[in-house]
């Protein structure tokens, strides 16, 4: 297991704690997927994932830039479109029905945020469930609610992982899930369903925010403001996962947890940067692969 510090707890009531290394966890996942990527590969069976990027916001040219790096550390292909700022809704979605028909495109991704003249739920909706390798169609979603069989959004499968590798028991502990995205939040809580974990999911209008995440034994922190979780939040002993990535007053990389204040009481908790942030893509990955499968 990748594991930085086993905890125990300290005359102090302090917490030598676990930090959750999701850059080696994550390099653990591809080495795996490297070697069921040559696998295949000996069965004649080429892997592709095709990445669409409409405009150049910088971030997004990051995101891609990492994505084509992973496919080709893993030995898979991949094609990339960069389409212009105004490349319009129709553009875009005859190319998305194009590489749905492609039978050597295994994967389609569409970079979000897209430009503000296109519909991003008629984007996802426009991709093979089949190819939907990001887990955004609402089919995908649809399966994950009931426990069949597809793919599941990234990040939150990520997490899964990084708790799993980590030795951290999910089964019968309480959860609380701090958001309801649909890309983080709601298939957050799914998965630790699924994991036999008992769950909470917490937002902005929840009441009495604090006593709420002060009873979970894992805490998953998803709402974007930085350093929003202080010590207050949390219980002694708690495992603290921080989906957040933000810039602090001083433009420095943080999360939604703050991290010097909330890890002295922390039985694990991943750091920003370096923790969930490497696994989104180790589980893109994994799904192109898995995409071999769920078509045959």
């Amino acid at each position: 297991f990748v594991l930085i510090q086993r905890w125990l707890c300290g005359k102090d009531g302090t917490y030598m704690t676990m930090l959750i290394d999701g850059k080696a966890i994550s390099m653990q996942i591809k080495d795996e997927l490297k070697q069921k990527a040559a696998e295949l590969k000996a069965k004649g069976i080429n892997v592709t994932l095709a990445v669409i990027q409409v405009g150049d916001n910088p971030a997004s040219c990051v995101y891609v830039r990492n994505k084509k790096k992973g496919c080709g550390y893993i030995g898979i292909g991949s094609l990339s479109y960069e389409l212009p700022e105004e490349t319009s809704q129709e553009e875009l979605l005859n190319l998305i029905r194009e590489l749905n028909e492609r039978d050597d495109v295994n994967g389609i991704l569409v970079q979000l945020p897209l430009p503000s003249h296109i519909d991003e739920d008629t984007v996802i909706k426009a991709i093979d469930p089949l190819k939907d390798v990001d887990g955004f169609h609402p089919q995908s979603v649809g399966a994950l609610c009931i426990g069949q069989s597809g793919f599941v959004s990234c990040t939150p499968a990520g997490i899964i992982q990084l708790l799993k590798r980590s030795n951290i028991d999910i089964a019968g502990k309480e959860c609380v899930v701090l958001g309801r995205s649909n890309i983080v939040g709601k298939p957050m809580s799914l998965l630790l369903l699924r994991e036999n974990a008992t769950v909470t999911i917490a937002h902005s209008r929840t009441k009495n925010l604090k006593e709420v995440t002060q009873r979970a034994d894992i805490l998953v922190a998803a709402v974007g403001k930085p350093k929003m979780i202080t010590k207050d939040y949390v219980k002694k002993g708690v495992v603290v996962v921080d989906v957040g990535i933000n810039r602090d007053e001083n433009n420095k990389l943080c999360g939604d947890v703050d991290f010097d204040d909330v890890e002295p009481v922390c039985s694990a908790i991943t750091p920003v940067p370096g923790g969930v942030g490497p696994m989104t893509i180790a589980m893109l990955l994994h799904n192109c692969i898995e995409s071999v499968s769920l078509k045959v």
